[in-house]
């Protein structure tokens, strides 16, 4: 076959089998790179937060929270600080086995092609776990790199942000070799009303470095690698308050494009994390949770046989397991020595089988899934030197999961859409296992927490005449059966219950216009969320902890050439409550934001940004008037270097 031949190319894309044309019967967003590479803070969940709706269980970024409050939730739901949101990337659920909370200092932005979010639960592949939704992270590939990328950055505290990227073609496949490093004394999360003299800057130096592969077998197949690594070490509010998070995540992908569409996938993770609580009160060291070792290992298959033009079905089955032990011991204020060793952990595993099917009935397209879970939580245990072991006994079961949707093109770019689903979330070992303190509040866990069960419904206009224009509309109802929350006991003294339910209502509004050389993308999330609790008249009808009722998002652009890009962002966020029964408040915040690109001489950019231009008091704890900030106005420059290929 002659070299020049069309059909001697062999194109490999790094990405997986096409979204199916049904996915669109849900409430979906897409961020493209340009955006996702144009935040303020140059972190994804800044990037994320274009998407109204989308949060972590507090309003600390990834330099200043701890690792563990890393929860990721969309639409209010909300309450305690574990991910209701599946977070993918390139398919690998990347929540840590053991808190559930998501490394996002370990998801670089400049390494992503796009990131999808669905808000509302889904049936598809890990679909346990998406009861709030899934974000959906694709890593860039060749094709949308240039051969080296740089950026270095230094703000004017002189924290430091560098990255590099190398992604050179290999036959027919390529490489894309990637490395991120952050450094800095951080801002004051404690107000100067408030600091004595051990209180901190929340110091921050994490790295992360990841190294992916994709190589065609056939010319419809190829296989993807990717190894993560990453390191995390952050101090929060007093000295010698220091956490750290690390982890290694393998990952092998075969996709097949062919008539018969396939995907097969395996991964491991492994992870760790350590905490040192140092007293409010003394300043001293009171507990030392030296250790949390925690592995996660699993798969799918996903099989797409040619059924007919008007038809698309999809096969699957995957499987999770996590496992982790926590080691801590306790210390004597008033002695400095060791009062107590703990140590907790088990394993929790899910194995899923799914079918789903669309059917293109001229202007209709209508989409059916069903999914059954074999869930089993196992090996509990809670030892503590200063009373018996605990030993819990495991549990199984079958769960199942449905949703369906439809979407009507009436013409003129206008579209009505509607869904249903159900959906499943296993309490975590943190969660079944590990007390904590956050002074001055201790929660318990509780082993004998059950399932978290979604059920919802939702319906919405779209209206895309063009590809400047795109405007859309959802009315959603959302309810979380049996929803794990940190339930109020005692005094400064909280468990973890499954409550009835959190029912979540509201309307979210997206918009997008593209006007030559000026873009405008906004989000709106106007949310009723309510917590249902027969048993607990305190906490029955109020919102969940940490959740607004509005939260917005608006991004205004010019780019008057190419490579220039001039943008500023305001994000309004209302008012949120610290605790279940609404006794403290964090107050509502509007924060503005700006990125601006400047092209010097080819591929060279000067970078600029700016975080909380107006510098804005946001508040992120307030546990009876002791209160943690976010951050500051903080002031970016340096450089971005792309050299073609």
């Amino acid at each position: 076959m002659a070299a020049d031949d069309p059909a001697s190319v062999i194109v490999v894309t790094g990405r997986p089998l096409a979204v199916p044309e049904s996915a669109a019967a849900y409430d979906q967003v897409a961020i493209d790179a340009e955006r996702l590479r144009s935040s303020a803070s140059g972190r994804i969940e800044d990037a994320l937060s274009a998407v109204a709706g989308f949060q972590q269980f507090r309003r600390s970024d990834s330099r200043s929270s701890n690792p563990t409050a890393q929860g990721v939730t969309l639409r209010a739901l909300g309450g305690n600080a574990s991910s209701r949101t599946l977070v993918l990337l390139d398919g690998v659920p990347m929540a840590d086995p053991f808190f559930g909370h998501v490394p996002l200092s370990a998801l670089a932005p400049e390494r992503l092609a796009q990131a999808r979010v669905t808000r509302g639960g889904g049936a598809g592949a890990f679909g346990a776990g998406a009861v709030a939704g899934t974000i959906e992270l694709d890593s860039a590939g060749a094709d949308d790199l240039a051969l080296l990328e740089g950026e270095a950055l230094v703000d004017d505290r002189g924290e430091t942000a560098l990255s590099a990227m190398l992604a050179p073609r290999l036959g027919s496949g390529f490489v894309v070799a990637s490395a991120r490093w952050d450094h800095g004394q951080g801002f004051w999360t404690t107000p100067k009303s408030q600091r004595v003299p051990a209180s901190a800057r929340a110091r921050y130096d994490s790295w992360s470095a990841s190294l992916r592969g994709v190589a065609p077998l056939t010319s419809e197949t190829e296989l993807q690698a990717r190894i993560l690594a990453f390191d995390d070490h952050r101090t929060l509010r007093f000295a010698g308050a220091d956490s750290t998070s690390s982890g290694q995540d393998a990952s092998l992908r075969l996709v097949g494009r062919g008539a018969w569409g396939f995907e097969l996938l395996g991964y491991v993770q492994a992870r760790d994390y350590s905490n040192v609580v140092i007293s409010a009160t003394n300043f001293r060291k009171t507990l030392d949770q030296r250790a949390t070792p925690s592995t996660g290992w699993g798969g799918k298959a996903e099989l797409r046989p040619p059924v007919g033009r008007t038809l698309a079905l999809r096969l699957g089955s995957d499987w999770r397991v996590a496992s982790g032990t926590m080691y801590e011991d306790a210390y004597s204020t008033a002695t400095g020595l060791v009062s107590a060793r703990r140590s907790a952990g088990g394993r929790n595993a899910d194995l899923g089988l799914y079918a789903e099917s669309d059917w293109r009935l001229g202007r209709i397209t209508l989409t059916g899934g069903a999914r059954i879970d074999r869930w089993s939580i196992g090996d509990g245990f809670f030892r503590d030197t200063t009373r018996p072991d605990s030993f819990f006994a495991g549990r199984n079961g079958w769960a199942e999961s449905l949703r369906g949707g439809a979407l009507l093109a009436i013409g003129g770019g206008l579209t009505l859409r509607g869904s249903v689903y159900s959906g499943l979330r296993q309490p975590t070992l943190n969660e079944l296992y590990r007390p904590f303190t956050v002074f001055p509040v201790t929660t318990r866990a509780n082993a004998l927490l059950g399932n978290e069960r979604l059920v919802g419904f939702e319906g919405g206009i779209d209206y895309a005449p063009s590809t400047a224009v795109r405007l859309s509309v959802t009315a959603f109802d959302n309810r979380v059966r049996h929803a794990i929350a940190n339930v109020t006991i005692g005094t400064n003294l909280r468990e973890r219950r499954n409550v009835d339910a959190v029912r979540a209502r509201g309307l979210e509004l997206g918009a997008g216009l593209r006007l030559r050389t000026v873009s405008f993308d906004g989000s709106l999330a106007l949310t009723d969320a309510r917590v249902e609790a027969a048993a607990s008249p305190a906490l029955d009808g109020k919102r969940p902890a940490q959740t607004p009722k509005l939260a917005a998002s608006a991004t205004l652009a010019w780019a008057p050439r190419g490579g220039w890009r001039i943008a500023a962002t305001v994000k309004p966020v209302g008012a949120q409550f610290e605790d279940d029964l609404q006794t403290d408040v964090l107050p509502a915040v509007t924060t503005l934001d700006a990125f601006v690109q400047v092209p010097l001489r080819s591929g060279v950019s000067l970078i600029l940004r700016g975080e909380n231009l107006t510098d804005r008091q946001i508040v992120t704890r307030n546990q009876g008037g002791s209160i943690d900030l976010g951050v500051s106005r903080t002031l970016w420059a340096g450089l971005r270097v792309a050299l073609p290929r």
